[in-house]
């Protein structure tokens, strides 16, 4: 038989225009999807005000007489412990199985056949679960915290700006994280065990029980440095309650954006080499 040589035209204007046009439409659609979930948003919600007095109580107890711990003082662990609890469902770190679930039916073969890239696809898609999840689930804690503590206000004109962007980068690399997770029901069918392991690291090693910063310092660098969980909770409320200064701040955010550059390449890696061996169920 003679090879077939595909020509890739170059992308041109419109190519782009139409790329940012779909992905936007697929955005869209994943806020609208969750969107539909109001009571779930709300059940959320209550949880995580409530989950944010206990947590905030625990770390406060911490910092003692002194009013001080691991360089936060009482406001700043007041503010870390709230926006987190918000920043939690924004980003996502648990509960997203909805690609090894359909690599568990065979229904990812559907996604394999559509015109845009499955990883590009899920990413939308999640991005528009985050917009809502902003208005749902970020903004209650918000505003419940600064009710009942003592909270830190930036006093830099860059802290809002780069902690928006260190949030962005955080829910990217986050759901790269999850796809690499679901991901394994390629190989595995069953991702309960990659699941639960993920479950348990994420909330250890991106600071959501704790500041990481009550570590020891080499092992703090060597998480920074050696893993991406710091990059999901950890520097984004680091920046926020500016517990570094500005070049610090600077370097940690370069450092998200890098691990959410190789994550994402490693997914698009991963699912090609999926492809070459995908069995779908029943056929």
């Amino acid at each position: 038989m003679g090879s077939v040589t595909a020509t890739v035209a170059p992308p041109t204007d419109s190519n782009v225009i139409l790329w940012f046009r779909t992905f936007w439409a697929i955005s869209g659609s994943g806020f609208r999807r969750y969107a539909t979930y109001r009571q779930a948003a709300l059940a959320g919600a209550v949880t995580n005000s409530v989950f944010g007095f206990l947590h905030c109580y625990v770390l406060l107890a911490a910092a003692g007489t002194a009013g001080s711990v691991g360089g936060y003082d009482r406001a700043q662990l007041a503010t870390f412990v709230w926006v987190g609890q918000g920043l939690l469902a924004v980003i996502l770190l648990w509960g997203w199985t909805d690609l090894a679930d359909r690599i568990r039916t065979g229904d990812v073969a559907g996604d394999l056949l559509r015109p845009v890239h499955p990883v590009t696809s899920y990413l939308a898609t999640d991005l528009g679960r985050a917009g809502y999840a902003v208005l749902a689930r970020f903004l209650p804690p918000l505003l419940v915290g600064p009710l009942f503590f003592d909270v830190y206000l930036p006093t830099r004109w860059s802290t809002l700006p780069l902690f928006g962007v260190s949030v962005v980068t955080a829910l990217v690399l986050c759901f790269g994280c999850r796809y690499l997770v679901n991901a394994t029901a390629y190989w595995l069918q069953d991702v309960r065990g990659p699941m639960i392991l993920w479950t348990l690291g994420s909330g250890v090693l991106a600071g959501l029980y704790f500041p990481l910063r009550f570590l020891p310092e080499p092992l703090q660098l060597s998480l920074w440095l050696g893993t991406p969980f710091p990059s999901l909770l950890q520097t984004p409320l680091d920046v926020l309650v500016e517990r570094d200064p500005p070049v610090t701040q600077l370097g940690l955010v370069a450092l998200q954006l890098c691990w959410a550059v190789l994550i994402l390449a490693a997914c698009r890696l991963v699912q090609r080499r999926a492809e070459r061996r995908l069995v779908v169920q029943g056929g």
